[in-house]
């Protein structure tokens, strides 16, 4: 009886905002299910609520275009959408999501393509064959796909061309139903009724008129001989018996094929599922409704018997209203924003395929700058360039930047490989690595494309004053550390690795601020807090900062800024007693030391190295004594923009190498006054790597340690990354 009561009561405050509630269709048998609907609700519900929906009418449209356009006319109400079509109803139409489906599995799907059985095709040899597709600009069907195909490269788009030109060039002929509007050409395989009367015309159109339309009319089209592949999400396979399940296979990423049941392993990626949208003055009653419905007629609904809201096999098809695998409705309760809705990296997979039209940030690269030095030297980049507009934006740290690039507020940054692991994690890819090789050999015989399956790292190295002569490892315990950074490789992953104070418990390897913090008085790593900051001097005139920034604005930052720490600031105050940094430039940095007038009299021969078996030796034997290997630098973006960001980058290293004698080099930085600004510099070109996943880059070693760091050890940034969409709806 209670939740009778919470029916009626529902049903009974609806009435004062609508006299009915219509609902748009875009087949005949959705008609007929929508139709089925309201019947139920007349029949299901307590005769004192049974005027709310008495009148829910069913609004026959064309296509889920037309649905759209009808509810922003106020001749529909609501209408379920794939994520895709509801992205374009909420930026480009107004209106606004007021319910997400929820699968058995959670709120996403997964894309796929699926070939017949006898097919050869994998997804590196897709150019030239036929396509079926689910629908135009819908997740499984078109975007993460086209997605896929761009971020590796497989399907070439020149800037200023339409995507559905470069997708025509692609494949040979396809069905995309919905498409018609933007290159009547993508249809040429679709079969549905032609009109020149728009309610009478279901030609690749959005609507179950088109037999090619949908999960369902995708595999159709594939099975029919109309394709050779069909793009649809994992949700299709559950209408199919085990039969029909041997007819297909999928193509998975490393261009094997696999059997339909390993599509969690083999698939082009995860997108949010359906919604429902309406017009923003109608959102109340419209959750309203929907909540009423599901009480009645979801899986647990008190009167399925009568009707079931998730389930179209009575009508001989599927999906219809809603997914048949929809477990249940998640109705919004509140007006969510549509990044948090389908998520930063689809938002931004949408935008890259420009969901919204063109703009003018499609035109520019925009490059993450990270102190008052770095957007000097970017600028300068910027003005020697030829290529595409460069823009630099600032941020506060390699985090920060990583958070910008996944928010679609810039476009790419080098980043070092602690960072490039958390930038994986985040759903970023590499475009190019960082090579500290002795010399480029280029394939092209020219400046441009570059690959080795040798990437050179540098190594960690613990830094002392010759004259400290007590200092060594297991005996750093209340001494002062300088650190490059927070996260930095060398200065915060691999020495914890190494027994630096024997009266102090080093167990705790995972958690290396807590290491430091325990062994050292006090120190300078930026980014950290406490005791870890108090040896940080912080920034000065237009790089003013507080101390311990997590950037080049604090003095003590990275490896030039560890080396300072260690010699103290030019009021002899402020230093360490060791330095973890990176071997590279070591002794070019101590000779600029003096020529920048930080400090005086400084050479290579007044430091040492500190090697894990006690020994002291000349900087010059970095090879013998170091803490680790760390792996390149590596710069990552969105994975819509590899080949765009690759091909920006290819024309500034061809540009910096036709006129060796200008002033500007993109791997030096010493004359902005610091070192390693936008690059390290010790890079001598960059090398083509968006064939890799972050992880071959790194290295197991480094991967694992970085891993087993950060598996006990918070991170405000991965949290930020671990925001998946896929499962933060609990509504």
């Amino acid at each position: 009886m209670k939740g009778e009561f919470g029916i009626v009561f529902l049903l009974l405050a609806t009435v004062a905002y609508a006299k009915k509630m219509r609902w748009c269709t875009v087949s005949e048998l959705e008609q007929r299910k929508c139709a089925d609907l309201a019947k139920a609700l007349v029949a299901s519900l307590p005769p004192a609520a049974v005027t709310a929906f008495a009148r829910l009418s069913c609004v026959r449209a064309y296509s889920t275009a037309d649905c759209i356009s009808k509810i922003r006319a106020n001749k529909a109400d609501l209408v379920t959408l794939d994520a895709g079509e509801v992205y374009s109803a909420v930026k480009q139409f107004g209106l606004t999501a007021v319910a997400k489906e929820i699968y058995s599995d959670g709120s996403c799907i997964l894309a796929v393509a699926v070939v017949r059985n006898s097919s050869s095709l994998d997804i590196r040899s897709l150019k030239g064959s036929r396509s079926c597709h689910s629908g135009a600009r819908w997740t499984a069907g078109w975007s993460l796909p086209l997605g896929h195909l761009l971020s590796r490269n497989y399907l070439l788009w020149e800037e200023e061309q339409p995507l559905s030109q470069a997708i025509r060039a692609f494949f040979s002929a396809s069905c995309v139903p919905g498409a018609a509007a933007m290159a009547l050409s993508l249809c040429s395989q679709c079969q549905g009724q032609r009109s020149y009367i728009p309610q009478k015309n279901f030609y690749c159109e959005t609507s179950h008129s088109e037999p090619f339309y949908h999960n369902q009319g995708a595999l159709r089209c594939l099975q029919t001989g109309a394709g050779d592949v069909a793009f649809v999400d994992h949700t299709a396979f559950d209408v199919l018996d085990a039969r029909e399940k041997e007819e297909y296979k999928l193509l998975c990423t490393d261009g094997t094929q696999a059997p339909l049941s390993h599509f969690r392993k083999c698939n082009l990626g995860r997108g949010p599922g359906g919604g429902v949208v309406t017009r923003v003055n109608h959102r109340k009653i419209v959750r309203k409704f929907l909540i009423a419905a599901q009480t009645a007629f979801g899986w647990q609904g008190r009167d399925r018997q009568r009707f079931q809201l998730f389930n179209s096999s009575h009508y001989g098809v599927s999906d219809l209203l809603f997914r048949d695998v929809t477990a249940k409705l998640s109705v919004l309760q509140e007006d969510v924003d549509i990044n948090r809705l389908l998520g930063l990296d689809y938002v931004a997979l949408l935008k890259g395929l420009r969901h919204e039209g063109s703009s003018l940030e499609d035109s520019v690269v925009r490059w993450c700058c990270i102190s008052h030095a770095e957007q000097k030297k970017c600028e300068q980049w910027a003005f020697n360039i030829k290529s595409d507009p460069l823009v630099c934006v600032r941020a506060s740290s390699m985090s920060d930047c990583i958070e910008k690039v996944k928010r679609d507020e810039v476009d790419a940054v080098s980043l070092d490989a602690t960072h490039s692991f958390i930038a994986g994690k985040c759903g970023l890819v590499s475009v190019v690595t960082e090579y500290y090789g002795t010399k480029c050999e280029f394939t092209d015989g020219g400046n441009g494309h570059f690959e080795t399956k040798d990437l050179p790292s540098v190594y960690s190295v613990a830094v002392v004053r010759r004259s400290s002569r007590n200092v060594y490892f297991g005996n750093m315990g209340g001494r002062r550390s300088c650190h490059g950074h927070m996260y930095s490789p060398a200065g915060w992953v691999l020495p914890v690795k190494h027994t630096l104070s024997t009266e102090h418990n080093n167990s705790a390897t995972c958690e290396p601020n807590k290491v430091y913090s325990e062994v050292f008085w006090k120190g300078c790593l930026p980014g950290a807090q406490g005791s870890l900051c108090k040896v940080c001097v912080g920034g000065t005139e237009e790089a003013a900062t507080k101390r311990c920034s997590d950037n080049h604005n604090e003095r003590y930052y990275g490896n030039l800024g560890a080396l300072r720490c260690l010699v103290g600031d030019p009021s002899g105050k402020s230093y360490g007693d060791v330095a973890f940094m990176e071997h590279h430039n070591l002794e070019s940095n101590i000779k600029y030391l003096n020529s920048s007038g930080w400090a005086e009299g400084w050479l290579p021969w007044d430091f040492e190295l500190l090697c894990g078996d006690g020994r002291r030796v000349p900087v010059v034997e970095w090879k013998n004594c170091n803490l680790g290997a760390v792996p390149p630098n590596t710069v990552m973006t969105r994975p819509v923009l590899t080949a765009r960001i690759y091909d920006f980058l290819m024309k500034s290293q061809e540009t910096m190498a036709a006129h060796p004698e200008s002033e500007f080099k993109l791997f030096e930085s010493q004359q902005y006054g610091e070192s390693d600004l936008l690059f390290k510099d010790a890079t001598q070109c960059l090398v083509h790597t968006s064939h890799l996943d972050y992880r071959t880059i790194l290295g197991e070693e480094f991967y694992s340690q970085a891993e087993n760091i950060f598996n006990c050890t918070h991170s405000d940034i991965l949290r930020f990354c671990n925001q998946d969409v896929c499962s933060i709806f609990s509504f």
